[in-house]
């Protein structure tokens, strides 16, 4: 299988990479649409500030480009940063537009819950609950945890796209959401152990069997 990894100059890109080889995928790094157009499904990963990655998407076309992924109902997996593009707009820095190929809104961790401090960035292993269950998504797993590091979270994520999420001090942070062919993932699966490979592995053969 062919998985393009959409070079922005925003993302994480050699982690990812490895992640994809290891399950035996033939793996393109690239910010180039006449090589995206061959591979059989998309990646978009992020490392940064959603005001500079959407920068960086407009400035190359490649907004343009995953507005065309979309509307023709190719796969696409956005990661961290990744995923929250995918959404309608940002408050990180200056009110951004994203995307909107979600519902919601990005709002960071306010880092007190009913007068009690809690840690931003939200990072380390979180349990991950499941709300819905896409077609591709048919193997569970023995490991329940997930590793995050983010100080942003989608809010107002509309139930039937919300597939999974994790309880931040009483913040329900969505995990994975999913909308047709585009799907998101908040935590870094390439670093997430059995289970982030497992999702990981589940999507692309969601992929294969399309």
């Amino acid at each position: 299988m062919k998985i393009g990894v959409i070079d922005y100059g925003m993302g994480n890109l050699f982690s990812v990479e490895q992640a994809l080889k290891r399950l035996d995928c033939e793996v393109f790094v690239t910010a180039e649409p006449q090589v995206l157009d061959t591979m059989d499904a998309l990646l978009l990963p992020g490392v940064g500030a959603f005001p500079d990655a959407m920068k960086c998407l407009q400035e190359s076309q490649l907004d343009s480009y995953l507005q065309k992924v979309q509307v023709g109902q190719r796969p696409l997996l956005g990661i961290c940063l990744g995923m929250q593009l995918l959404f309608e707009q940002s408050e990180e820095v200056t009110p951004t537009k994203g995307l909107g190929f979600f519902k919601g809104q990005i709002q960071r961790f306010s880092g007190n819950e009913k007068g009690q401090i809690y840690r931003v960035p939200h990072m380390g292993w979180n349990e991950l609950v499941f709300a819905n269950r896409p077609t591709w998504l048919t193997e569970e797993a023995l490991a329940k945890h997930v590793y995050f590091v983010h100080s942003f979270y989608a809010a107002n994520v509309e139930e039937e796209q919300l597939v999974a999420y994790a309880d931040y001090h009483g913040i329900q942070v969505p995990g994975i959401v999913a909308n047709g062919s585009v799907t998101g993932m908040q935590f870094h699966p390439e670093k997430s152990g059995d289970l982030g490979m497992s999702l990981l592995a589940q999507w692309l053969k969601g992929v294969a069997t399309c």
